[in-house]
């Protein structure tokens, strides 16, 4: 286990807490909504790609991301662009040519990811020991659950 700092961590936990508290209902509401689909694989994706290529083309982003499905992309464009952390272009050309940035609140989101992205990619090792450890002990005592 690895030891906490009990100073640094319970002030950034009172400072949260105050923040949650202050919310109205109807922000909670909001809250859940931009953490479920902003935090989503595909939507930090697509902040990253354009945080470190800039204005991208719906067709640019597609490439960065593999795997992800054109209606998929789409929609999670659409999300990102909803809650104001990217901004979509419409040039007035034939063909229509459409552009996607980060706004300064897509930039800001993707500045406070980016640690515990790190965080992850360096402790998939962790994730993985803990992960065959759990599933060893559930084989052990007989329990089979689908995740």
């Amino acid at each position: 286990m690895i030891p906490r700092k009990a100073k640094i961590t319970d002030k950034t936990l009172a400072q949260a807490e105050v923040i949650c508290q202050s919310l109205k209902e109807e922000e909670d509401g909001v809250r859940r909504d931009v953490l479920a689909h902003a935090g989503s694989r595909w939507a930090l994706g697509i902040l990253h790609a354009l945080g470190v290529y800039g204005t991208m083309r719906h067709a640019e982003i597609k490439r960065q991301l593999v795997g992800i499905t054109q209606r998929m992309l789409t929609k999670t464009l659409r999300a990102l662009e909803r809650d104001g952390l990217l901004l979509r272009r419409e040039h007035d050309e034939k063909p229509l040519r459409v552009e996607y940035e980060l706004t300064s609140l897509g930039e800001d989101l993707l500045l406070r990811m980016s640690p515990i992205w790190t965080w992850v990619v360096e402790h998939v090792e962790d994730f993985r020991e803990a992960r065959d450890k759990f599933d060893n002990q559930e084989q052990r005592a007989g329990v089979h659950r689908s995740w």
